[in-house]
């Protein structure tokens, strides 16, 4: 398989303005399939406009969007998620309104009613996050903060995903919750499922990269292991201002 062949997911000199502002300046940004790419940077250097450029939620005014070879540049966020891609924003996007079931059976494309969900992989989920079963009944606005990020990465995979997008899992969340949050991106990784991450916890990060991107000032300014980038002190130091 060739290197293009092995991206899952490649952007090619995308530009991205949000009305008058010019957020991303020419990233170039390979996703390896089934492999997990941690997305780097200070605040502001472009980390979630880029998440959104690849979802159509802002869409690129210049560059390419290849999604499994295919151009998505142009397609609108509901076609992009038809293409077995989920996306966990920052504001984890739950239904407070709706029970935990229900926002779990919005996501859930292939079913009708609760009992169509697949009941093996539900177990699964549930033995990732317990509290999805727990609270099985309540409405999601109750929820805690991390109950609700829980929630919000359930329901993105509540069916297999082949790309799976999230943008700052950690934000907020208790150690405890990070270390559940951890294993269960670990077992995700161990089916095969390609995942990229945005993240500042950097702990967090190591544990669980296997590529990283570091973005600054709307561009990937560095593409390496996240190994490499763990053992070279002085490498954070020049792409992030700190120390793993």
């Amino acid at each position: 398989m060739s290197a293009a062949n092995n991206n899952l997911l490649t952007l090619s000199g995308v530009h991205t303005h949000i009305g008058a502002y010019h957020i991303l300046h020419g990233v170039d940004l390979s996703i390896p399939r089934g492999q997990l790419t941690m997305l780097l940077g200070r605040n502001g250097a472009g980390k979630t406009t880029t998440l959104r450029t690849i979802m159509g939620l802002w869409h690129a005014s210049s560059g390419s969007v290849h999604f499994d070879a295919r151009d998505i540049t142009a397609l609108e966020t509901p076609q992009i998620a038809g293409l077995n891609i989920a996306y966990v924003p920052e504001n984890m996007g739950i239904f407070a309104d709706l029970t935990v079931k229900e926002n779990m059976l919005l996501a859930a494309r292939a079913a009708k009613r609760a009992q169509d969900m697949d009941d093996t992989r539900l177990q699964w989920i549930f033995s990732l996050f317990p509290a999805v079963e727990k609270f099985w009944n309540h409405p999601a606005g109750k929820l805690s903060g991390g109950q609700k990020q829980m929630l919000a990465v359930a329901r993105a995979i509540v069916e297999p995903r082949e790309l799976l997008i999230v943008d700052e899992p950690s934000k907020g969340l208790a150690p405890a919750i990070i270390n559940n949050m951890i294993d269960a991106f670990a077992q995700l990784k161990k089916t095969g499922t390609t995942i990229l991450l945005v993240e500042q916890n950097i702990s967090f990060a190591k544990r669980l990269g296997d590529q990283v991107a570091v973005m600054d000032n709307g561009r990937v300014v560095h593409v390496g292991t996240m190994q490499e980038l763990a053992d070279n002190e002085e490498l954070q130091h020049t792409l992030l201002g700190l120390a793993i």
